[in-house]
């Protein structure tokens, strides 16, 4: 008997075992379901999260990074002296629309106030800006009364090869005037640079930097070359008496050089104005000074 129930006994152990051993595996099983399930909602929150981050649900998807408004090419201001580096300006975030106001102080008098045109020369008027801001124009000369009929200005050196350690290209340059069936320009064809434009002047040609042309006469070459940055808004006057100074020999054989000095005592530039380019004729100031 004793046998018999030892028997029973180890069935019944036997029995429990292995009901502990499924319970057991079940609720393995169980763990490794929950912890799998678990895994793929954070994944899944992860995925939601970056998706949302990036801007997947928004009504507009976000815009990429600003692309550049303006190039800046460095030049080396050991290789030319002439140069002064005072950094660039930035290339994006610039305005590309309206105008802002550029106001020239000389000894001869003023102001010479012009509107610089963001649309058309963006780069131009960013340069112009940019150096102002740093004083780069500031108690220097205006080296050149050229054959062309302009004040040229923006060169510290006084040079005609000065500027800042970088350059930029030609943006708005007009184009060459019609020919005529006598080769002469068509009658009443406006010139490429009226009188009060405002241009951009490199060396070389076509690599500009912070040098610039007044125009105090209607200019109409064969092949225009200048970047048209903007446009005399007040004190043409004093422009057209700058330009009726004598002239002597620069140093390299051409009578360009004021013989009177034209400094630059400030030139500043407003703020954006988001008024379009004036399309009226140049003013005169009130006053010569």
């Amino acid at each position: 008997m004793a046998s018999s129930r030892d028997r029973q006994r180890k069935l019944a152990r036997a029995k429990l075992d292995r009901q502990l051993a499924r319970r057991a595996a079940a609720a393995k099983r169980r763990r490794q379901i929950q912890a799998g399930v678990g895994a793929a909602v954070v994944l899944a929150l992860i995925v939601v999260g970056s998706a949302w981050a990036l801007g997947a649900f928004d009504s507009e998807p976000k815009k990429q990074a600003t692309e550049d408004t303006c190039l800046w090419t460095p030049q080396d201001a050991t290789a030319n002296t002439n140069l002064k580096d005072v950094g660039t300006p930035p290339t994006t975030g610039l305005p590309t629309a309206g105008t802002r106001t550029m106001t020239v102080t000389t000894n001869q008098g003023g102001p010479i106030t012009a509107d610089l045109d963001l649309a058309a020369a963006p780069c131009g008027a960013a340069s112009i800006s940019f150096l102002a801001g740093k004083s780069f124009y500031d108690n220097t000369k205006c080296h050149e009364i050229t054959t062309e009929g302009a004040l040229r200005c923006g060169d510290p050196s006084g040079s005609g090869i000065g500027g800042p350690a970088y350059s930029f290209y030609n943006e708005s340059v007009p184009t060459a005037p019609e020919a005529s069936p006598s080769a002469s320009p068509a009658p009443a064809q406006p010139p490429a640079y009226p009188k009060g434009t405002v241009a951009m002047i490199g060396n070389p040609p076509g690599s500009n930097g912070s040098q610039f042309l007044i125009f105090f006469k209607d200019f109409n070459p064969p092949t225009p070359g200048y970047t048209v940055v903007g446009k005399v808004t007040g004190g043409l006057d004093v422009v057209e008496k700058i330009g009726a100074l004598p002239t002597v020999d620069n140093g390299s054989g051409a009578k360009v050089k004021p013989k009177t000095d034209v400094v630059i005592q400030s030139l500043t530039v407003g703020e954006p104005n988001a008024a379009p380019a004036a399309t009226s004729a140049p003013a005169a100031s009130p006053s010569a000074g």
